[in-house]
């Protein structure tokens, strides 16, 4: 049984632009700081905001990740050397880059909006020969279950249009009322969730948004939530098939 909670001071933090856009880093670079390091296929986890107005993270390079943007509240807009133009997206929606042998991007996040910006490690020694891909995909593609007191909206998995080439990664996002819930938890993987909005009531404790949660080796995790709650959960392997990126460094 394993549960590790990374409250938003154990997580490493960041700005771009003279704190124009400001991030904490459940998962970050060894540079950052922060408590949590890469695991799983799992290599880089940031959640970023405008306080103000909004402001662009430059033109920059990557290759080899799957780097996929989620907007959790208003706007952004993407711009990279294959699509060439600017592509607006909206609260719900994703983009994913498979950098390949090589590609740059710029993002330019409006006022007061908010993502998370996620790095997959395909396996590099595959990825770093294929030519760099983009797709999007608009909040209304995702399937959405709707039960008691709680929907779970599938980014990743079942019926979800989302292609990645990373191995057994599901991501979905729950909005729960207030009330006690379960989410079960998959032998041989780690589910990571973010607490989004409002809080919850874990094993006596109170987990405010913007807290990290680490799971793996249980059937199970009960909570109860004193608000309405949003978590976003990425489901990955304990041991990926091949050798990671943070495992070869």
């Amino acid at each position: 049984m394993s549960v590790e909670v990374f409250t938003k001071e154990q997580q490493a933090r960041g700005n771009f632009n003279n704190g124009e856009i400001l991030e904490y880093k459940p998962i970050g670079f060894a540079q950052d700081g922060g408590d949590l390091k890469p695991y799983s296929n799992l290599f880089y986890w940031a959640h970023a905001w405008t306080p103000g107005n909004k402001s662009t993270i430059g033109l920059h390079p990557h290759q080899g990740f799957e780097i996929c943007s989620f907007v959790l509240n208003g706007n952004i807009n993407h711009f990279d050397t294959k699509q060439n133009k600017w592509i607006p997206l909206s609260e719900g929606d994703v983009q994913i880059i498979r950098a390949g042998n090589g590609i740059s991007h710029a993002e330019e996040i409006d006022n007061h909006s908010e993502i998370f910006q996620i790095w997959f490690d395909p396996d590099l020694s595959k990825s770093l020969n294929n030519e760099a891909t983009y797709d999007d995909y608009k909040s209304s593609e995702f399937p959405t279950v709707v039960l008691e007191n709680m929907t779970k909206k599938i980014i990743k998995g079942s019926n979800s249009p989302m292609k990645m080439d990373t191995q057994d990664v599901l991501i979905n996002e729950y909005n729960f009322g207030v009330g006690d819930h379960s989410i079960k938890i998959e032998m041989n993987f780690i589910h990571s969730l973010f607490v989004v909005s409002g809080s919850l009531v874990y094993n006596s404790s109170t987990i405010e948004n913007g807290t990290f949660m680490k799971i793996a080796d249980m059937a199970g995790i009960n909570f109860s939530a004193v608000e309405p709650v949003k978590i976003f959960e990425i489901i990955s392997p304990k041991t990926p098939n091949y050798k990671t990126y943070s495992q070869m460094r």
